[in-house]
C-alpha cells in the first residue's frame, strides 16, 4: 500500500468526493446506535452504496461464541446482496474513536469480492476526522476469483499444474495431496 493511498480527510471533503457520502454516514450512524457489541462494548455502524443507488445499513452484532459474531460492513453486504445488488460502489464503516478505525481483515476481502476500486470511507462518530482509500490499497494482493479459476484450471488438467513449467502437482502420478481429503 503507498504511504498516500489513505488520506486523512474531514467529512465536508468526503462530501465532496462522494456525493452520497452524507447519506451512507447518516444510514451507517443509525447502525451504530442499534449495535449489538454486548461484550467488547464497540458499536460500529456501516452502509454500502449499491450499483443501484441504494443505501443498505449494517452494524455488528456480537455472539458469546466469538466466530458468530458479524461485522458491521459485512452486516451492509449482506443486506445488500438480499437486496439484489450485484455491485457496491462505496462503504462507509463508522467507529467511536476520534480516530476511525478501518474495516479488518475479513470485510477487506468480501468487500474485495465487489471491486478494487471501491471507496472505503472509515469515519468518527466521535470527531469530523475521516480516511479514504480504494479497497485496492487497504487489501493489496487481494485472493479472488482469480485465484480460483487457476485452481480451476489445475484441476481440470488432472490435478497437474496447468503450466509444465510450473513443476509437478501433487495427485495420483506424484502421491497423496498434503491435507485432507476435500469433502
Amino acid at each position: 500500500m503507498a504511504e498516500d493511498a489513505v488520506e486523512l480527510i474531514d467529512r465536508a471533503a468526503a462530501a465532496a468526493r462522494l456525493p452520497e457520502f452524507q447519506a451512507l454516514l447518516g444510514a451507517a450512524l443509525t447502525a451504530q446506535a442499534r449495535a449489538r457489541a454486548t461484550y467488547s462494548g464497540f458499536r460500529v455502524g456501516a452502509a454500502v452504496l449499491g450499483g443501484s443507488g441504494a443505501v443498505f445499513p449494517g452494524c455488528n452484532v456480537e455472539s458469546a461464541s466469538y466466530g458468530a459474531t458479524i461485522c458491521a460492513e459485512r452486516s451492509a453486504v449482506v443486506g445488500a446482496v438480499v437486496g439484489g445488488e450485484t455491485s457496491i460502489r462505496a462503504c462507509v464503516v463508522v467507529t467511536p474513536t476520534a480516530d476511525p478505525s478501518s474495516p479488518c481483515g475479513i470485510c477487506r476481502q468480501l468487500l474485495a469480492e465487489f471491486g478494487g476500486d471501491l471507496l472505503v470511507f472509515a469515519a468518527s462518530s466521535e470527531s469530523d476526522s475521516v480516511y479514504v482509500a480504494t479497497l485496492a490499497d487497504l487489501l493489496p494482493l487481494s485472493f479472488g476469483p482469480g485465484n480460483l479459476a487457476a485452481a480451476g484450471e489445475r484441476a481440470a488438467a488432472g490435478g497437474r499444474a496447468a503450466d509444465p513449467a510450473a513443476g509437478p502437482a501433487a495427485g495420483p502420478a506424484n502421491g497423496p495431496a498434503a491435507g485432507p481429503a476435500p469433502r
